[in-house]
Order: structure tokens, then sequence, then C-alpha cells
């Protein structure tokens, strides 16, 4: 089960590049805030589809849930309108190694001390080794990143240039 638990995420991935490269797209052309707008609404109109047909009748309701458990839903806005930004600025591979060293780093944060209700998971050697590594690749994907663009700006400029 925990094999098919990580497969999912991995999709889950996937998924979310696959919207940062369509919603960079649609927010250069359609604007930043309406992209996050229409991503949200065709969202929620999904998820109350598979709320009606597949979610179990639970014995508390969003009213009878601690207040704070409920900004978690406010985490969302702040991703989707950075990643339509980002993604036409930086490109999908660096803003996507970019989010997932964000969220690897807050994760360990999270588990190390417990936040928000989790059991703590302690630091270890490769937990940081793996941050470390994760960053490493956030350079290299970003400085590829600016050979290509600077390579890219001399041929057109060579091409300018020789008219």
């Amino acid at each position: 089960m925990t094999f098919i638990m990580i497969l999912l995420a991995i999709l889950g991935g996937v998924m979310l590049s696959i919207q940062a490269a369509i919603n960079g797209q649609l927010g250069s052309k359609l604007g930043v805030f309406k992209t996050a707008f229409l991503t949200f609404s065709v969202g929620a109109l999904i998820t109350a589809l598979l709320i009606f047909y597949f979610e179990p009748k639970h014995s508390i309701t969003l009213l009878d849930v601690p207040k704070w458990q409920l900004l978690g839903a406010m985490c969302g806005v702040p991703y989707i309108v950075i990643m339509v930004l980002a993604v036409q600025r930086i490109g999908t591979a660096v803003e996507t190694v970019a989010v997932i060293f964000g969220q690897l780093t807050m994760s360990m944060l999270i588990d190390n001390f417990g936040w928000l209700g989790n059991e703590p998971i302690p630091f270890s050697i490769y937990r940081v080794i793996a941050i470390i590594c994760l960053g490493v690749a956030l350079y290299f994907i970003y400085s590829s990143n600016k050979t290509t663009n600077s390579s890219s700006e001399q041929k057109l400029t060579r091409t300018f240039t020789s008219d």
C-alpha cells in the first residue's frame, strides 16, 4: 500500500507540472488572477461532484473542526498565483523544482517539530542530504536555463546585426 501511495504522490507531482505549464501559458494570455480563479472554480466544481458521489458520511462537519485547520484551504491561492507568474519567467522545470524544494524543506520542519498536529519525525543525515541535493539540482537546472537563454540571445543578436 505504501508503494501505491508513493506512485500516487508521483502522479500528483506530474499533474502539478502539467498544470503549471498550462496555467503559465493561460496566465500570459488571460491574466494571473483570472487564471487562478478559473483553476479554483473548475477544481471546486469537480471536487463538489466527487464529494456528492464518493465522499462517505462523517460524524463531524466543517463547522466542528478547529478553525485553524480551515486555513489550509487558503494556502493554495498563493501557490497558484506564484506558479502562474513564475512559469512565465523561469520555466516549468525551475518553478517545479523550486516548489518541491520549498515543500521538502517545510515538510521536514513540520515533521521534525511535530507542527500542526503531526507526529514528530526527527531530522536525519539522509534527510539533510536530500535537501542539499535538491538545492544543488535547483541550481543546475536554473543555471542551464541561463546558459540556454544566453546562447539564444546571442544567436538572435547575431541574426539582427548581420542583416
